[in-house]
C-alpha cells in the first residue's frame, strides 16, 4: 500500500490503538508490522481470526494468552551452550506455563466447535510439562533456587546450616563473655568477605587474636575472625564453594534440557506471539464494537452506520453508503465542516482496516472489495519552503497518483480541482474523473462546483452524494445522501442571518436562468426527499406494529394447538385403558358363559346365561359412547346459552361448560378442562344432558350378541388397532355361536398377516386357522374356526 496514503488516513493511529491491546512485546512488535494486503484469502483468513478471538473473548472475559517475555535470545544462549541463570529459566518457565495454561483452556472452551483457526494453532502448541516441572521445582527466584533442586545441594545446605550454627554458638560465647565485652565496639556478630566475624575496638586489638577482614571508614572498629572459629569458617567457606558448584551443575543441566528441546519451543513460542496478535484484533474489536465485514467479489462498497474510528463514540455520526461495481466515481458536495472529508477518510480507513485483518466499527452488512492500493488526496499540503501553492501541492500529489494508480485501485480526492479558477478547476477535476472511470479505478471526490454535481447528473457509472444541512438551525447534520446533489445554501443562510430580500434578489439577477432552474430542481428534490424519508419512517413503524400483533396471534394459536394435542392424547390413553377394563369384564362374563354351557340341569344353565346377560348390559350400560360429532357438527346453533350448560366446539373438536350469558356480539366464555377460552355461539354445538358416567372411551364400543358378520375387514388399519379389533370380532362371533369366519388383512407386506396369526395361536376361542384358498382371497385372508 502507498505510505503516503497510510500516513493521511492516519492508519498508524489506528495501529497504535491496536498495539495497546498486545500483551506481550513481540506481540506489540507484530502488531507494528501489520500492513493492508491485497490477497483476498489472506484478508479472509485474517478476518476470520480476529472474529473467533472475539468471540472467545466476548464469552470467556478475557483471552487465553496473558502477559509473557521474549525468550529467543535465552534459547539462543542454551543452543550455544551459555549457562542459563535463574533469572533465564523463570522466563521460559513463565512462557512454558502460559502454554500449558492457553492448551487447557482451549481444551475447557465449550465454543471450539463453531471456531476452525484458533483450535489448530493452540493444537500446534507444545507445552514441555517435563521441563517445566524441572524448571519449577528449581528455581525460587531470580537469584536462587530450592534446596530440593537436587539431593546433593540439599545436603550441602543442611551441612552450611550446621557449621554456621556452631560458628555463631562459638562466637554468641565471646559476646557473653564479661571479659570480651569491653574489648567489642558493639555485641553483635557480623559477615565480612563471606565469614563470620565480630565488630572489635582499634586499641584493643592484641587482646583479640585472629584474623582482621574489614575496618570500619574511620578505622575505629576492626571487623576480625577469632581464631578459635577460622577453622569453621573454612568448613563453611569449602561447603559453600560445593554449593556454587552444585548450583552450576543443576543450571547446567536445566540448560541442556532447554537446549534439546529449543526447536520447539521456539515454534511454540511464534505462535503463541501470533495468538497474542489476533487476540489483541478481538480486544480491539469488542472495545470499539465492531462488525466483521462481508469480502464481496468485486470492487463494490457497502458501508451501514459507519464511524469514524478516531472520533469520539459521543460524537461522530455515523455514516452509510452504498456503491455497486458499476458505480466507478462518487461525487459529494456540501458545506464546509459538514462532513466531506470525514467521509472520505473513513472510507479509505475502513479499506484499509479491513485489508489488514480488522474489524470496522459499523454495523452488520457492511462489505467491501478488495483494492490493489488505495491513494488518498486529503488536506492542505501547502509547503513555504518549496513555494508551492495549495493548488501546486496538491495537483503535485495528484500527478504521483494518476501515474502510480492501476484498475482495481481505489482514489480519494478531497477538493478536487480547488486553489484555482473555479471554471478551469471544474474542467480539470472533470477530465481527472473521466481518466479515472476509464481506467477502471473507482474514486470518490468532495467538490464545491456546480459543474460537478452536472457531471455526475449526465454520464454513466457515476454518482452524486451530498452532506446534508439544516437550514433552520444554520448547521450541517454530517449524514451523508447517496443520490442527492447538494443545493447551494448561500441565499438561505445569508437570509436567516438577516441579509435584506433585496440584496438577495440583486445577487439572484447575476446567475444564469440555467442555474436558478438547477437550484429549484435540487431544492424540489430535497423537499421531496425529507417527506419521503417521514413516509418511509411511518411505514416502518406500522410494519413493526403488524409484525409485532402477528407474532402475539401466532403464539396463542400455537399454544391453543398445544392443548388440543395434548386433550386429545390424554383422551386416547384413557380410551385404551376403559376398552382394556371392559375386555377384561368381557372375558370374565364369556368364560362364565363357557362353563354353563357344561351344566346338565336345564333350569340352572338358563338362570346361568340369564346372569351372565345382564352382567354384559350392565358393562355396556358402563361406557359412555362419543357424542356423534358428525350430528353435533351438522347441527344448529343453540339460541340460548346459560351457565352450566354443555357444549360442543367445533372448531376445537372439544366439549365444555359455559360459564357466562353472551355479549351482544354472540361471544362467550367456556371452561374447558383446565383452560377458560372466548367462543363466539356460531361455533357452538348445545348437547344432551346424559347422567354422569365414570368412566369415558375415545372409541366407540359395541359388544353385539347377534347378527355378527363372518368376515372382518382390517385392510387400511394400523396393527395395533388391527389386533384390538379382531379381538373383539373373536369374542361377538363366539357370543354369537359362529364355527367359521373370515378375517381380511390384505397381501401388502406380510406384517399385518404375521401379527393376526400370532395373536390367533394364543386366542382362547380360536380351535385353527389357515390361509385363504384360491378363490377365497388366498394369502390376503386368514380362516378362522372357533370352538
Amino acid at each position: 500500500m502507498d505510505d503516503r496514503t497510510l500516513k493521511v488516513l492516519e492508519y498508524y493511529k489506528i495501529i497504535e490503538m491496536l498495539e495497546k491491546f498486545a500483551k506481550s512485546k513481540p506481540g506489540k512488535e507484530l502488531v507494528k508490522a501489520l500492513r493492508p494486503t491485497a490477497d483476498k484469502d489472506k484478508v479472509l483468513g485474517q478476518l476470520e481470526e480476529t472474529k473467533e478471538a472475539e468471540s472467545i473473548i466476548a464469552i470467556e472475559g478475557t483471552s487465553f494468552v496473558s502477559y509473557f517475555s521474549d525468550i529467543s535470545f535465552e534459547l539462543k544462549k542454551a543452543e550455544l551452550g551459555s549457562i542459563l541463570s535463574p533469572k533465564d529459566l523463570l522466563k521460559i518457565g513463565q512462557v512454558l506455563s502460559i502454554i500449558t495454561s492457553v492448551k487447557k483452556r482451549m481444551k475447557e472452551y465449550k465454543g471450539k466447535q463453531d471456531l476452525r483457526i484458533i483450535p489448530s494453532m493452540v493444537e500446534g502448541l507444545k507445552s514441555q510439562p517435563v521441563l517445566l516441572k524441572y524448571i519449577e521445582n528449581s528455581i525460587e527466584s531470580e537469584e536462587s533456587i530450592f534446596d530440593n533442586a537436587s539431593p546433593s545441594l540439599a545436603n550441602i545446605r543442611r551441612l552450611i546450616a550446621r557449621a554456621n550454627d556452631r560458628i555463631r554458638e562459638r562466637l554468641n560465647g565471646f559476646l557473653h563473655s564479661s571479659q570480651m565485652q569491653k574489648y567489642l565496639q558493639e555485641p553483635i556478630i557480623t559477615i565480612r568477605n563471606n565469614r563470620y566475624v565480630i565488630p572489635v575496638k582499634q586499641e584493643h586489638r592484641a587482646s583479640v587474636p585472629g584474623i582482621v577482614h574489614d575496618q570500619s571508614s574511620s578505622g575505629a572498629t576492626l571487623f576480625i575472625e577469632p581464631m578459635s572459629v577460622v577453622e569453621a569458617n573454612n568448613e563453611a567457606r569449602q561447603l559453600m564453594l560445593k554449593e556454587e558448584e552444585e548450583i552450576q551443575r543443576i543450571l547446567a543441566d536445566l540448560t541442556q534440557k532447554t537446549a534439546d528441546l529449543a526447536d520447539e519451543i521456539k515454534d511454540s513460542l511464534d505462535i503463541l506471539i501470533r495468538l497474542d496478535f489476533i487476540f489483541a484484533k478481538g480486544a480491539f474489536s469488542l472495545a470499539m464494537n465492531c462488525s466483521c465485514p462481508k469480502i464481496a467479489d468485486d470492487l463494490s462498497l457497502r458501508i451501514v452506520k459507519g464511524r469514524h474510528p478516531l472520533i469520539d463514540e459521543n460524537e461522530v455520526v455515523p455514516i452509510s453508503l452504498d456503491l455497486a461495481n458499476d458505480c466507478s466515481t462518487l461525487v459529494i458536495t456540501g458545506p464546509n465542516t459538514g462532513g466531506k472529508t470525514v467521509t472520505l477518510k473513513t472510507v479509505g480507513l475502513f479499506v484499509l482496516m479491513a485489508q489488514s485483518g480488522l474489524n470496522l466499527p459499523a454495523a452488520y452488512g457492511t462489505s467491501l472489495g478488495i483494492y490493489n492500493n488505495v491513494f488518498a488526496d486529503i488536506g492542505d499540503e501547502q509547503s513555504i519552503e518549496q513555494s508551492l501553492s495549495t493548488f501546486s501541492s496538491h495537483m503535485t500529489n495528484i500527478v504521483r497518483i494518476l501515474k502510480q494508480a492501476e484498475t482495481g485501485d481505489l482514489v480519494l480526492f478531497d477538493e478536487l480541482g480547488a486553489g484555482t479558477d473555479p471554471t478551469e478547476g471544474a474542467a480539470l477535476a472533470m477530465s481527472i474523473l473521466d481518466y479515472l472511470r476509464d481506467r477502471g479505478i473507482k474514486a470518490m471526490a468532495t467538490t464545491h462546483y456546480s459543474e460537478l454535481k452536472v457531471y455526475a447528473i449526465t454520464n454513466t457509472g457515476v454518482i452524486n452524494a451530498s452532506m446534508e444541512f439544516d437550514v433552520e438551525t444554520l448547521r450541517p447534520t454530517f449524514r451523508l445522501l447517496i443520490g442527492v446533489p447538494g443545493k447551494s445554501n448561500a441565499f438561505e443562510i445569508s437570509k436567516r442571518l438577516g441579509l435584506d430580500d433585496r440584496l438577495i434578489d440583486g445577487a439572484k439577477k447575476y446567475l444564469s436562468q440555467e442555474d436558478i432552474r438547477f437550484e429549484d430542481v435540487l431544492r424540489k428534490i430535497d423537499t421531496d426527499r425529507v417527506i419521503a424519508e417521514e413516509e418511509r419512517d411511518k411505514a416502518q413503524a406500522y410494519l413493526a406494529e403488524i409484525e409485532d400483533l402477528k407474532n402475539k396471534h401466532q403464539d396463542l394459536l400455537d399454544k391453543l394447538e398445544q392443548r388440543r394435542d395434548k386433550i386429545v392424547s390424554e383422551s386416547k390413553q384413557e380410551a385404551r385403558r376403559i376398552l382394556k377394563e371392559a375386555k377384561e369384564s368381557a372375558d370374565l362374563i364369556i368364560e362364565e358363559i363357557r362353563r354353563t354351557a357344561q351344566i346338565n340341569d336345564k333350569r340352572e344353565r338358563n338362570k346361568a346365561i340369564e346372569q351372565a346377560r345382564k352382567d354384559l348390559k350392565e358393562l355396556v350400560d358402563g361406557l359412555e359412547e362419543r357424542p356423534d360429532d358428525k350430528r353435533l357438527k351438522g347441527g344448529k346453533p343453540p339460541k340460548r346459552l346459560k351457565a352450566g350448560d354443555t357444549v360442543y366446539i367445533t372448531s376445537l373438536d372439544q366439549k365444555g361448560q359455559v360459564i357466562g350469558e353472551a355479549d351482544s356480539s354472540g361471544n362467550l366464555t367456556l371452561q374447558v378442562g383446565i383452560m377458560k377460552v372466548n367462543a363466539h355461539i356460531s361455533d357452538l354445538r348445545l348437547v344432551k344432558e346424559e347422567k354422569p358416567i365414570v368412566k369415558k372411551t375415545s372409541r366407540e364400543l359395541r359388544l353385539r350378541t347377534a347378527s355378527i358378520s363372518s368376515e372382518l375387514d382390517l385392510r387400511g388399519q394400523n396393527a395395533e388397532d388391527a389386533l384390538l379389533n379382531t379381538d373383539m370380532y373373536l369374542d361377538e362371533a363366539f357370543l354369537a355361536g359362529l364355527k367359521e369366519v373370515t378375517i381380511i388383512h390384505g397381501k401388502g407386506t406380510g406384517i399385518l398377516r404375521t401379527s393376526i396369526q400370532q395373536m390367533l395361536r394364543k386366542h382362547p376361542h380360536v380351535d385353527s386357522f389357515r390361509l385363504g384358498k384360491y378363490g377365497e382371497g388366498e394369502s390376503g385372508v386368514t380362516v378362522v374356526v372357533l370352538k
